[in-house]
């Protein structure tokens, strides 16, 4: 088959059926192949400041000179803990710099190990020597203070930006807007986050005429807009709701494909405030024919969304992903 040759500006530059809101713990393999653990209660869906990767943030901040934070340290709500790119450093310094001692660079790889799971962390890490020559070219920062009050720990770098806040970001799953990609190309088959668009596909596959004529889509949005519309929102492609029990339960096997690659604590917040947002069947998917690849009606860029929940993958010409779960802030 022949393939396209595109172009990547920005690198160049109740969940109702019974109360779906269920952790996703354990590795996401290629198959799919997530176990179910308990229903998590809301109150505790979330990190909190004694989570593992919290406690190691506050190590870390607590072993900053004075130099270094006025380098990497902002207060909390700073406008760069709100920007989202996929391929960008919120600071200057890199993990790997001399600005760094031996022990910090260790504790910035032991939160990232926190805060991924066990697939999540090596899928990562793969994808970080791949697009960018390996984790010590990515840039950390800090908002707030631990121990203090609000705070956030921000990794950005090529194809990935990652958050530990303690839930300091109110209603916010993983503490804001989250990045995820891959840069491979030129083997479709090689790019690490294949196996997502494999699986968010199996429900296209399982569509009927009249369904597909609704989740397939022309045109998608811009990758970065992924704003949290709430209940009056306007959402794209097919509602889950109009779906049947079976076609319902591909689409909750992809929510949860998708999620495993994060920590336990931030997979349950999200999957509770999908819940707050009315549910699973309150989401919509929609399909895209911009980008086909490889020209054979696999669809490589797909959005499932909805009033707390929006998650953009565009597969063409590589993986980008934008993460956005929350509640809409009261104007």
């Amino acid at each position: 088959m022949n393939e396209k040759k595109l172009i990547c500006p920005d690198c160049h530059d109740s969940i109702t059926r019974r109360d779906f809101v269920r952790a996703v713990g354990g590795a996401a393999l290629a198959t799919g192949a997530v176990p179910l653990l308990a229903t998590p209660q809301i109150a505790q869906a979330a990190p909190t400041p004694e989570s593992a990767a919290e406690t190691t943030v506050k190590r870390f901040y607590d072993s900053l000179t004075e130099p270094q934070k006025k380098v990497i340290c902002f207060d909390f709500d700073h406008k760069l803990q709100h920007k989202i790119h996929a391929n960008w450093q919120v600071t200057e310094p890199v993990i790997e710099d001399d600005f760094y001692s031996s022990e910090q660079r260790k504790l910035v790889e032991d939160i990232f190990r926190c805060v991924t799971s066990e697939d999540g962390y090596k899928r990562f890490q793969k994808q970080m020597e791949d697009d960018a020559g390996g984790f010590g070219q990515y840039s950390v920062a800090m908002f707030g203070q631990p121990g203090t009050g609000k705070f956030e720990w921000l990794m950005t770098g090529r194809h990935l930006t990652i958050r530990a806040d303690g839930d300091s970001a109110e209603n916010m799953a993983f503490g804001g807007p989250i990045i995820y990609g891959h840069g491979e190309q030129e083997n479709l088959k090689k790019n690490l986050f294949l196996y997502q668009t494999q699986k968010a596909n199996e429900v296209f596959g399982a569509l009927d005429t009249k369904q597909r004529k609704a989740a397939l889509l022309p045109i998608a949005p811009q990758e970065n807009k992924v704003p949290i519309q709430g209940q009056e929102g306007t959402f794209p492609g097919i509602s889950v709701g109009w779906l049947s029990s079976d076609q319902q339960e591909l689409v909750e096997s992809v929510i949860k494909v998708i999620l495993a690659p994060y920590r336990k604590e931030d997979v349950d917040e999200a999957l509770a405030l999908l819940k707050v947002g009315g549910g699973f069947e309150k989401l919509h998917m929609a399909f895209y024919q911009q980008d086909d690849i490889q020209s054979d009606k696999v669809w490589d860029v797909w959005r499932v969304e909805g009033p707390t929940f929006v998650w953009h993958f565009r597969g063409a010409p590589h993986v980008h992903t934008y993460i956005n779960i929350g509640k809409k802030p009261k104007r």
